[in-house]
């Protein structure tokens, strides 16, 4: 071989090997936080820390790092500033991919509450030490898991909920960053927080499991649906993202936008009482859902509302939201949602309904076990046209009457009642509703909480909401 075919031959093989540890160099994922995210308490936190099963489940595509230290605050002006530790040095040092902060809860204890004006001024400063990396990572807020502890001098639920999360939320308002609500997937695990503040392994799974969703989520990159809505938006914090508020036909609405777009753009609708027990809109957000609303209060679901939302859904389409939508009515929201999916089966991806009116003579009419809502009766019978008693109480135009229709659109059903419901008694609503489905061959399911009444709607942990949805929506 000739000295200058060596020469070509060699400065080959370097660029392919260089190509080759390129294409092979690991994402990398800094965990930052306190002693939950170091994994105390746990008898092998190199095991057993979300961190570590974080790397599991990734596999060796990733290196994912702990930079947990315990006691630590996000404030900066403590004896236990995280800003002030090695390990905060060594996680901007280590030019991270990704970055999960997970800070917050020492901050809600005495006496660094006191100081809680500084919170959002300290979070903004920390969030810019990595954000002027080289990498230029995309970082994620964890909202700080429940606390079950009742000394009101250490770090309770209550300041974390009123001091801690909003404040939270409003940082990633304002810095347009990735939430994840780790405070709802834990509020029902009272029982694996063996000292009542830090999570035990099967909780670590849990959080591992959530953050392993964030980073493998499909995307679409560089969309945008606000410079698609054509009317004067205004733009306010929905729990930490834009919603865009605008008028449309004459009617209020609303898109809340993910600050990452899952693949296919999905998207939720709210029929009726908008921002009321939040947690699933907020938790699909999460997730890269949109969040759309359009106020037709109060026509209980009648031709004009069909129609409107017949233009609304087309007007959401265009501006590029996925073909099918999954349909979210609270109340006589069920009214609502089930109505407008009769006349549009294909359109509808899946029907979720919590405590929901099936039949209006149950409420608001009131004729059987409901003491129902004179006021909203005589307004459902304008809106339909009657003019007699009798006439109202032939109506066949409830989602009880048109179970035949609803299950012919071959969309999954999911209805969460609460079992002491007085106001939308069950035994007059989805039980009869359930029975004829079923016999039917339709795709639903009852959650039932037993004792529970009207309020409160939905659930405090919403994942089994959440998991209905996205397996309707093959996410």
């Amino acid at each position: 071989m000739s000295s200058h075919s060596y020469r070509w031959f060699s400065s080959l093989l370097f660029v392919l090997l260089s190509l080759s540890v390129y294409a092979q160099k690991p994402i990398r994922i800094a965990c930052v936080g306190n002693s939950i995210t170091y994994g105390a308490t746990l008898t092998n936190r190199a095991r057993d820390s979300y961190p570590s099963q974080l790397q599991n489940l990734l596999g060796t595509g990733y290196e994912v790092t702990n930079f947990g230290v315990s006691g630590r605050t996000l404030l900066r002006d403590t004896p236990s500033a995280y800003t002030t530790t090695d390990q905060y040095k060594e996680a901007l040092k280590s030019n991270p991919d990704i970055v999960f902060i997970k800070l917050g809860t020492n901050d809600s204890r005495l006496p660094y509450r006191l100081k809680i004006d500084q919170f959002i001024g300290d979070y903004k400063v920390l969030i810019q030490s990595f954000k002027t990396l080289p990498t230029n990572p995309r970082i994620i807020l964890l909202l700080p898991v429940t606390s079950f502890l009742t000394d009101t001098t250490r770090q309770t639920d209550a300041a974390i909920r009123k001091l801690i999360i909003p404040r939270i939320r409003q940082v990633a308002f304002e810095e347009k960053l990735e939430l994840i609500d780790l405070h709802s997937l834990t509020v029902t695990d009272s029982l694996s927080f063996p000292d009542k503040l830090h999570p035990s392994s099967p909780v670590m799974t849990t959080i591992a499991r959530r953050l392993y969703e964030t980073v493998t989520l499909k995307t679409q990159p560089n969309f945008d649906i606000f410079p698609k809505i054509k009317e004067p938006i205004t733009v306010s914090s929905f729990y930490g993202y834009d919603c865009a508020d605008f008028t449309f036909q004459g009617r209020a609405c609303k898109v809340v936008k993910p600050r990452v777009v899952a693949v296919g753009k999905p998207w939720i609708w709210r029929a009726r009482f908008w921002g009321h027990e939040p947690q699933t809109d907020i938790a699909l957000l999460d997730r890269g859902f949109h969040v759309v609303y359009c106020d037709v209060a109060e026509l209980f679901g009648n031709a004009e509302a069909v129609e409107l939302w017949n233009k609304f859904y087309k007007y959401m389409h265009k501006a590029g939201l996925d073909t099918k939508v999954c349909l979210e009515g609270m109340s006589r929201g069920g009214i609502y949602a089930y109505n407008w999916a009769v006349e549009n089966p294909k359109k509808v991806a899946c029907v979720y309904v919590d405590a929901p009116v099936l039949d209006l003579k149950s409420w608001p009419g009131g004729k059987g076990k409901s003491k129902g809502s004179p006021t909203d009766w005589e307004i459902f019978k304008k809106d339909y046209g009657f003019t007699s008693e009798e006439e109202a109480m032939q109506f066949k135009g409830n989602p009880l009457d048109r179970v035949p229709q609803i299950v012919k659109g071959n969309f999954p059903m999911l209805h969460v009642v609460g079992d002491a419901d007085d106001a939308v008694p069950v035994a007059e609503n989805t039980e009869p509703f359930e029975k004829q489905a079923l016999a039917l061959g339709g795709q639903i399911t009852v959650i039932h909480k037993p004792g529970v009444n009207h309020h409160p709607h939905s659930l405090p942990n919403p994942t089994p909401i959440v998991d209905f949805i996205l397996k309707a929506t093959g996410k």
